[in-house]
């Protein structure tokens, strides 16, 4: 049998063969060979956790589920259900409108979902961060899209325990590169899946980074995106190549539903633009 500790990680094998861990073939065929052939995202379920969406806007489409964290009469912060929102309610900055728009424009047939741990100024607390995370997690989305991050050291490790939960249950999390060159997280660890942007035309051009932390780069200067207000804006930042990488999961995963975040992170690999297979030489290439 299969040794586990109380949380279900696998330590070490039992009266088993290798026979015994056979993977099916088809779980993971040809992804790299063609994005455009990946499915739409239906299916698939992807949380945002950021500054909330405005529902109602015309850029992002119908969402799921809308929640925030509140601070409870005990002081301690918890997710609760925002509830039905009017049009034009769910988000007092923007950002998170601007991922979750990034996100349908990719994977337009996928569940959407948004968690709030960050009010009007694009202003929040560690607690807030971990609690919403804590919560999307639980819940077993399938990708959770973190546009954000935080230098505060003292976040670290809890940070890191929920990454790795989150890679071991089945939830893939992409998360962004801070904008300048400090020391933050969870985009360093690597069960996440790290973007930055790259500053190419080329609106559908994603590369694989062969001198990580940040893993892959993706659009996002100067990039249109939704914003408060039911407009549009154009904008750039890390923040918003990480969408685009999130909208590529629910599409392998709305075509392999079986994948785990680590089989997504190859196929990303491979199907990167700069990645050419059988044709070995140069770090980066299969």
């Amino acid at each position: 049998m299969t040794t586990k500790t109380a949380e279900g990680l696998t330590w070490s094998l039992r009266d088993r063969t290798p026979d015994d861990l056979t993977m099916l073939a088809d779980m993971v065929p040809a992804l790299s060979a063609d994005p455009s052939q990946w499915s739409d995202g239906a299916g698939v379920r992807v949380c945002v956790v950021d500054t909330g969406v405005e529902c109602g806007h015309p850029g992002v489409g119908p969402v799921d589920g809308s929640y925030e964290v509140r601070a409870g009469a005990d002081g301690t912060p918890r997710v609760i259900d925002s509830g039905p929102l009017p049009d034009g309610a769910g988000d007092g900055c923007g950002h998170g409108t601007a991922c979750a728009g990034i996100v349908r424009r990719v994977a337009p047939e996928c569940s959407l979902y948004s968690v709030r741990v960050l009010g009007q100024g694009f202003t929040g607390t560690g607690d807030a961060l971990l609690t919403g995370l804590r919560w999307a997690v639980d819940q077993g989305f399938d990708v959770v899209n973190l546009s954000l991050s935080t230098t505060r050291p003292q976040f670290l490790e809890t940070l890191r325990s929920l990454a790795d939960q989150a890679f071991f249950t089945g939830t893939t999390l992409v998360a962004s590169a801070h904008n300048t060159p400090v020391e933050s997280f969870p985009w360093r660890f690597s069960s996440v899946i790290s973007v930055g942007t790259h500053r190419e035309d080329d609106p559908g051009l994603f590369l694989y980074n062969p001198a990580p932390p940040v893993e892959f780069f993706a659009p996002g200067q100067n990039v249109r995106v939704a914003w408060t207000g039911g407009k549009t804006i154009r904008t750039t930042g890390n923040s918003f190549a990480t969408p685009f990488i999130s909208g590529l999961c629910a599409r392998l995963l709305g075509s392999r539903p079986k994948l785990t975040p680590f089989q997504i992170k190859h196929a990303l690999y491979l199907s990167a633009a700069n990645v050419r297979i059988g044709d070995p030489g140069t770090r980066g290439e299969s």
